[in-house]
């Protein structure tokens, strides 16, 4: 965490010249929400405009998050520099293109709107914070590689799991340690991949005391449950750390925290993964439906080796939560804040031009996956519905087999029947070839034909 410890120096030097970081958000969903409740708190930190397609909701989601109505009420994107003040506006690209801004949260969630969003803003010489993982784990390494040539920053989200994953591994290398294994927790049974937004509630009504259920979208709850969230969030860390997906993907083994070192290390050493230098995702069930005591639901982890004798050693003196052998430890955060800690992305693109997390290669994919048997001529309802997941793929393997990405799968149609289990290829569907997020997508493959082709 030493490389965070400047950050709130440097915003208050931005502050004392009267030249705050200007931030535009677009979309206003929770994750904005949470990170708009403290960036009116932070200073050195000017949010310009918050664009979402329904404005109404926009201004409703900045009173929840405590702002005073008049500091919201800029009338235009020039008034709320001028003003210091808030401009809220449906139009994006207006946002994108305003020259007094100087970093895009790109916080929707859709990968086609996120996938636009970004290539734009590179376009604009902006840097961008790429809340939308769903769109990173579609086409992150092109989208790294094109900030990087128009020297800019691409960046994960910090309070998302990704970012802070890859803080784990980027501590742990620097401190000269070999990383077996990084990942987080989650609530996981083998049946959760046939979930849908009907019967989720099954699931969800177990460990969530959600009393009114049109509070949240059943839809997007589900990608969290039926583990496509968990492939797109590792698929993420992949690509940014040089870690490698499993063969098979995820295996979601149970563990409590103090046995991450003994669940989340190679087979050969007695745990449970192919080989070291694997992302892994723990649950906090076991396969017989009961809790796992002191799981890691919400947090992040790292497993590292001790290569000397006198490491080892240290592991156990240091209460570094070793394995039983001694010779693996874990480090691991309990907790991730969401966008309540989205500020420190802000700051360290705008202000170190250093990101928190970003693709330097395609190593991991999305594939999208049959929750059951698909009949030909059905229509495909994308991420956290009723016929697909996203199961975490080699991108080597991807690329070799035409598989299909997740994150494209919204409202096209199947070529043919395909069987529960089976990952769907591009000929399997038919899909717009002049869809932009379609061709970005395909530019990607082209860049990254050879596997671990670096970004």
């Amino acid at each position: 965490m030493l490389r965070l410890m400047n950050l709130h120096a440097l915003l208050l030097e931005r502050q004392s010249q009267n030249r705050p970081v200007t931030v535009g958000l677009i979309g206003a969903g929770k994750f904005g929400t949470m990170f708009l409740s403290q960036a009116r708190l932070t200073k050195g930190l000017h949010v310009v405009a918050v664009a979402d397609l329904n404005v109404a909701r926009a201004r409703s989601q900045l009173a929840t998050a405590g702002w005073p109505a008049e500091q919201f009420a800029a009338a235009s994107l020039g008034d709320a520099l001028k003003q210091r003040t808030t401009h809220v506006t449906d139009n994006a690209e207006a946002l994108i293109a305003c020259p007094g801004v100087e970093v895009i949260v790109e916080a929707t969630g859709i990968p086609e709107a996120g996938i636009l969003h970004a290539i734009k803003t590179i376009e604009h010489g902006k840097h961008i914070v790429m809340v939308n993982v769903e769109a990173d784990a579609v086409a992150g390494p092109l989208l790294a590689r094109k900030a990087r040539a128009a020297g800019v920053v691409y960046s994960l989200a910090w309070g998302d799991q990704p970012a802070l994953i890859c803080e784990h591994v980027d501590w742990a290398r620097a401190a000269g340690f070999k990383v077996i294994a990084a990942g987080k927790g989650t609530r996981y049974e083998p049946h959760y991949h046939r979930s849908n937004p009907d019967n989720v509630w099954d699931i969800l009504d177990k460990y969530l005391n959600i009393t009114d259920r049109t509070s949240i979208n059943p839809k997007m709850f589900n990608s969290f449950v039926d583990g496509t969230k968990s492939g797109i969030e590792m698929t993420a860390v992949c690509n940014a750390t040089g870690l490698l997906p499993q063969s098979d993907g995820l295996g979601f083994p149970p563990a409590t925290r103090f046995e991450l070192a003994d669940v989340c290390k190679p087979k050969s050493a007695g745990g449970t993964l192919e080989s070291e230098g694997v992302t892994e995702v723990t649950s906090s069930v076991y396969r017989d439906g009961k809790d796992v005591p002191h799981h890691l639901a919400l947090g992040t982890y790292v497993v590292i080796e001790g290569e000397t004798e006198y490491a080892r050693r240290c592991f156990k003196e240091y209460a570094m939560l070793p394995d039983r052998s001694g010779r693996y430890a874990a480090l691991y955060r309990p907790i991730h804040m969401i966008g309540l800690e989205l500020g420190i992305s802000v700051a360290s693109a705008a202000l170190r031009r250093e990101p928190t997390g970003a693709p330097t290669g395609f190593r991991s994919d999305v594939v999208a996956t049959a929750k059951k048997d698909l009949k030909q001529g059905e229509m495909l309802d994308g991420e956290g519905g009723f016929c697909v997941w996203g199961k975490q793929t080699p991108a080597a393997r991807s690329l070799d087999e035409g598989y299909f990405p997740l994150g494209l799968s919204q409202n096209v149609k199947l070529r043919r029947e395909v069987r529960e289990g089976e990952q769907l290829k591009w000929s399997d569907v038919v899909y717009d070839p002049n869809d932009f997020a379609v061709r970005v997508r395909r530019e990607m493959e082209a860049a990254f034909a050879r596997p671990n082709v670096s970004a």
